[in-house]
């Protein structure tokens, strides 16, 4: 069984959601695993968000652990306060003994000696060689380049940004109908809303469906390094037909493609 560490500002409502997802989906035994521990970078009465997010965690009785970046950061005596704080982070929560860490809405860069510590896992945007950046930068260079797909993935957190190893990924094609009619007219405002709005609709999933791979042993991760349930070494773990299905099946195609352009 995994044991998680959640870590998340809590900022929006798109957080409680997601933990609200992923409870269900471990309650139901679709993912083997629990989360044993919540970590906030932000403590009560800090945002109005993140104490409605802190609330929620409270509900489902798991272990919340919140220490405020803003707070140490004025009082912090060290130049290089991140390293310091990172090294106070770790102190309140090694304890819990965390075999996996998510990041989850979390808005704070990882430093070095923490992610070298444990096994993070993070959400990108952008499917394995596609462009880094926010969300908003990827699909802007995606239709700059006339790229031919989309999609986001899970990769291993590492100090450089967004080039950790890649856990698992799901694409999509943004060729062919119904995107054709936004290429033909060169309606890129419109391109990058639909192209958002298919990729948004993944990321719930493919967490999911990530966390149910790690917990089922189907992919592991060692030592920085993604492994199949051979002991394979492999460069992410395809889950686009997966996701695909998934959302078929929730009929959020027919639902959500007729869009008006």
């Amino acid at each position: 069984m995994l044991n998680i560490g959640w870590f998340s500002t809590g900022r929006d409502e798109a957080a409680r959601q997601l933990l609200q997802a992923v409870q269900d989906e471990i309650h139901s035994g679709e993912i083997n695993g629990e989360i044993s521990l919540v970590f906030s970078n932000r403590e009560p009465g800090e945002s109005k968000e993140s104490d409605l997010f802190f609330e929620l965690v409270r509900g489902y009785e798991i272990p919340l652990v919140c220490f405020s970046h803003r707070k140490f950061k004025t009082f912090a005596k060290e130049k290089d306060w991140r390293i310091q704080y990172d090294r106070e982070v770790n102190k309140r929560i090694e304890k819990f003994a965390l075999d996996l860490c998510v990041l989850a809405g979390y808005m704070l860069v990882i430093g070095e000696e923490l992610c070298q510590k444990y096994s993070m896992i993070n959400l990108h945007p952008a499917p394995p060689g596609g462009p880094v950046g926010s969300w908003q930068e990827v699909i802007w260079e995606l239709i700059q380049n006339k790229a031919d797909k989309a999609g986001a993935m899970m990769h291993v957190v590492t100090p450089e940004l967004d080039k950790g190893p890649v856990v698992s990924y799901c694409a999509f094609p943004v060729r062919g109908k119904p995107f054709d009619r936004y290429w033909r007219r060169n309606d890129k405002d419109g391109l990058f809303k639909f192209i958002r709005h298919h990729e948004l609709a993944r990321e719930f999933p493919l967490i999911i469906s990530t966390l149910r791979a790690l917990g089922q042993n189907k992919i592991a991760i060692r030592n920085k390094k993604v492994f199949d349930a051979q002991g394979n070494s492999i460069d992410g773990y395809d889950l686009s037909d997966e996701i695909d299905q998934a959302l078929e099946k929730k009929n959020w195609n027919k639902e959500r493609i007729t869009m008006s352009p």
